[in-house]
């Protein structure tokens, strides 16, 4: 039987396999709601509504909800939080600090009812719409010199396509979880003195893997998480780290989300 969750903590590990040894391939923050699809002991075997990534969660950490709650917030008005430094909802008079990119669902007078729970709403959320590059572009910019972590997406640690799918998610526009998905989304911008501000340019391996994004600041410079969010040049080859002085990403292909 198909049970249903929502992430009422700050951020959950959503890990390869049913252990804490396990690599963590993503996170879930707080408002993200999931299907359970298997339970093994402890752990619960989720997909995420927001992205429909898989792995799997401590049973401890998640909250269930019924498949009716989960069907009303599925398809209720979204919203979501932007501010880098952090907000926060107050649970039964306890602050939780929340990263940006959170999830809102029909939020009244501040207040978001989850079944018989309620969330105060401490900070500024917004509708789940896209308003203009500029403004993604300085949500972007905001995560600057944040840490890499592979299957991170706050700004405490996030990796290549967990940066750019939080970045689109703060300006409503959703994108898949992993670069290789993100790259299928979109218009396809056949060369690189196309590309535009808010871009996504992808980068792949040896064997033809696309393992790498970012966002394009024009066609010459493109913000990316590597080791840390950085700024970088990008020519035809594709990105040229001036630290190094040696390309480190070689340039397949570049989407345009934004319309």
């Amino acid at each position: 039987m198909i049970q249903f969750g929502f992430c009422e903590l700050a951020v959950i590990p959503v890990r390869s396999e049913p252990s804490d040894k396990a690599e963590m391939s993503t996170q879930l923050l707080f408002g993200d709601i999931f299907k359970v699809n298997e339970i093994a002991g402890p752990w619960l075997f989720i997909t995420s509504f927001y992205d429909g990534y898989e792995g799997w969660i401590d049973q401890k950490q998640a909250r269930m909800i019924s498949g009716e709650e989960y069907k009303r917030l599925s398809s209720a008005p979204l919203f979501v939080n932007r501010r880098i430094q952090g907000d926060s909802v107050k649970l039964e008079g306890q602050l939780v600090l929340l990263p940006a990119g959170c999830s809102f669902y029909d939020v009244k007078g501040r207040v978001m009812a989850v079944e018989d729970q309620n969330y105060v709403v401490e900070g500024n959320i917004f509708p789940f719409r896209f308003d203009n590059t500029g403004s993604l572009m300085e949500t972007a910019f905001n995560y600057l010199s944040a840490p890499y972590l592979w299957g991170g997406r706050t700004c405490f640690g996030l990796d290549c396509s967990g940066f750019t799918q939080i970045v689109f998610k703060q300006h409503g526009i959703r994108l898949f979880r992993d670069a290789s998905q993100q790259a299928s989304q979109g218009e396809l911008i056949p060369f690189l003195s196309d590309g535009m501000p808010g871009d996504l340019a992808f980068f792949d391996n040896e064997e033809g893997t696309i393992t790498h994004t970012g966002i394009l600041l024009d066609n010459q410079k493109i913000i990316h998480c590597s080791a840390r969010v950085r700024i970088d040049d990008i020519d035809h080859q594709g990105i040229f780290n001036r630290e190094k002085m040696t390309y480190t990403h070689k340039l397949r292909l570049i989407r345009r989300v934004t319309g």
